[in-house]
């Protein structure tokens, strides 16, 4: 016997007392492992059942869901009918493959990913690519940031939004330091240099010191030059900081801040890819990135737009996936200055697909000429903003333009020709000429068309109002209020009124001296029964301004101008409502 096998047998075998002794013991345990086995079985058994079922329920529910998008498909245009529904069906074989895999348990079917999943993977790999050049542009243009902060951007973005970081990307947006990093990298004699920017006797009396932020001394290289308590080596790296942070507000300045523009872009879109439990959109795509678009396109005062810049900024936003998003981040570019609502619409008619392209169009013209009271621009500044834009985009614009009630028609169709002329626009004097040629009929609907597009986009109740009455000043008829009272009908209930209510007041504080014949006959129309159901929802409007703020100033309004044309249908209005008196 080898000497292994000595060492494993038992030091003693067990004695039949022993075993006698556990055998109880073990017949228990024996029988509860049997009674926990049938437990189990039947638990699985249930849990299959329950997962059958689940199957079945998912896989008709789908199959309903496939045919109710069938059925909405089938009214698009038919170009689109055929590939959406083919997308349909073999998005629902898919599904009923991989229900029918988990059903029969087979393990080795592989589901396919879905295509918004694999466009998010591929955007964050895209991003964290773009990130990259981002930093190294800012690490070769010399900035003030400290090089190993930025190189730890290229490992792990998410220090970005680390306090430190957040400081020292405010101190660079405003030339200064913080003051954890002079005591750093200077020491406590280097601060003598500095402004202390943070605290203050009243305000901030005691802040933390890593949240102080120091501004350079005017007089910095004199002092420099007068200190001996610094080292040679101290003083020449103190001397090089100096210089990069004069740096980032002299000519590199522009270059500098382009470069932290796209790195802050590219992160913050990341970040909310990686964290969309948490983060929540309008944050991201309509306060941070607007802004940062807005500033790497108009880095300072200027007013006019750099077509590089723009095509820079149409880049960035092509990252985001979602269209809406997209859109999000467009219109709420702008809010603070006239150059920036230019670049607002310049990229909204730069894109291809534009929904609501009648109104842009308008907007954008009545941004273009915001008063007719001011001298209306030159034809080359209009046309310089055109030029960034589509050819047939600049045609709809200028047709926009012959129309406009900014200026007279005279004005409006000279200063349309002058800016077609500047933009080589071919042919359009047969496009005016078209115009004018319209049937009464025809040009009567497009009329109405455009007033019915600017009510169901919510517009601005006194430009609806404006709009309603030049039609009517330019055709008074029957047929021309009647169109005007079933325009305003398709409105909602608080729509009709704020245009009710602004109908008789002209842009100069006047009233329009055909205000009253329409208002009287848009209030018979209202208290006819044939209007009753357009009368019960205005009457339900009133009644909750009523209960919300009796003096509400639209309801008063509103009720005044019923008395000033039919006082009857003012008391009766007054009576349905609740209040005391009309």
């Amino acid at each position: 016997m080898t000497e292994t096998a000595k060492v494993m047998l038992p030091k003693r075998l067990t004695s039949i007392e022993e075993i006698q002794k556990g055998w109880n013991d073990l017949t228990l345990r024996v029988a509860q492992i049997e009674a926990e086995k049938a437990a189990l079985e039947e638990e699985n058994k249930q849990l299959r059942l329950l997962l059958e079922r689940v199957i079945d329920h998912r896989q008709k529910s789908h199959n309903e869901l496939v045919l109710i998008l069938t059925g909405l498909v089938s009214k698009l245009p038919i170009n689109d009918v055929g590939v959406v529904v083919s997308r349909l069906v073999e998005h629902n074989t898919n599904v009923n493959h991989v229900l029918s895999a988990l059903h029969k348990g087979t393990t080795e079917f592989v589901m396919a990913e879905p295509v918004v999943l694999k466009n998010l993977e591929q955007t964050k790999r895209d991003l964290r690519e773009e990130i990259k050049p981002a930093v190294e542009q800012l690490l070769s243009l010399d900035t003030p940031f400290e090089t190993d902060m930025l190189r730890g951007l290229l490992e792990d973005p998410e220090q970005f939004f680390y306090p430190r970081f957040v400081r020292a990307n405010r101190c660079f947006i405003k030339g200064q330091v913080p003051r954890e990093r002079v005591v750093r990298e200077f020491g406590e004699e280097a601060l003598v240099f500095f402004n202390d920017m943070t605290t203050d006797p009243k305000l901030n009396p005691r802040p933390k010191p890593d949240e102080i932020v120091m501004a350079i001394k005017d007089d910095f290289e004199a002092l420099l030059q007068q200190d001996k308590a610094l080292p040679a080596d101290k003083k020449k790296q103190l001397q090089a900081l100096y210089q990069r942070v004069q740096r980032c507000k002299g000519e590199k300045a522009r270059a500098q801040r382009n470069a932290f523009q796209k790195m802050s872009f590219f992160i913050e879109l990341l970040h909310y890819y990686e964290n969309q439990n948490t983060e929540a959109p309008d944050v991201i795509f309509a306060q941070r990135l607007p802004a940062l678009v807005e500033q790497l396109v108009l880095p300072g005062t200027q007013d006019a737009l750099d077509e590089k810049l723009i095509e820079q900024a149409e880049s960035l936003i092509g990252h985001v996936i979602n269209p809406d998003h997209r859109l999000m981040v467009v219109n709420n570019v702008g809010k603070g200055s006239a150059a920036g609502r230019t670049l607002k619409y310049v990229l909204r008619l730069r894109t291809e697909a534009i929904p609501d392209e009648h109104v842009i169009v308008q907007e954008f013209v009545k941004h273009l000429i915001p008063s007719s009271s001011e001298r209306p621009p030159s034809p080359e500044a209009l046309a310089a903003i055109l030029r960034l834009i589509h050819p047939t985009m600049q045609r709809r614009v200028i047709r926009a333009l012959m129309s406009s009630d900014r200026l007279r028609k005279e004005q409006s169709e000279a200063l349309a020709k002058a800016v077609g002329a500047a933009l080589g626009l071919k042919a359009l004097e047969a496009e005016i000429k078209a115009l004018e040629t319209l049937p009464p009929e025809i040009e009567r609907q497009q009329t109405w068309a455009k007033i019915e597009d600017l009510i169901a986009h919510r517009a601005d109740p006194t430009s609806i109002a404006a709009a309603i009455r030049d039609r009517l000043h330019a055709k008074y008829d029957g047929d021309e209020i009647k169109a005007s009272w079933l325009a305003l009908v398709e409105a909602d209930a608080i729509s009709f009124i704020r245009v009710f209510c602004q109908l008789p007041y002209r842009a100069d504080g006047q009233t329009d001296t055909i205000a009253r014949p329409i208002m009287e006959t848009y209030v018979t129309r209202l208290m006819h029964e044939k209007y009753a159901a357009t009368y019960q929802k205005v009457l339900n409007s009133l009644r909750n301004m009523h209960k919300a703020k009796p003096d509400s100033a639209t309801l008063l309004n509103f009720t005044a101008l019923v008395k000033w044309v039919d006082p009857d249908a003012a008391n009766r209005l007054a009576k349905d409502v609740g209040m005391t008196c009309a």
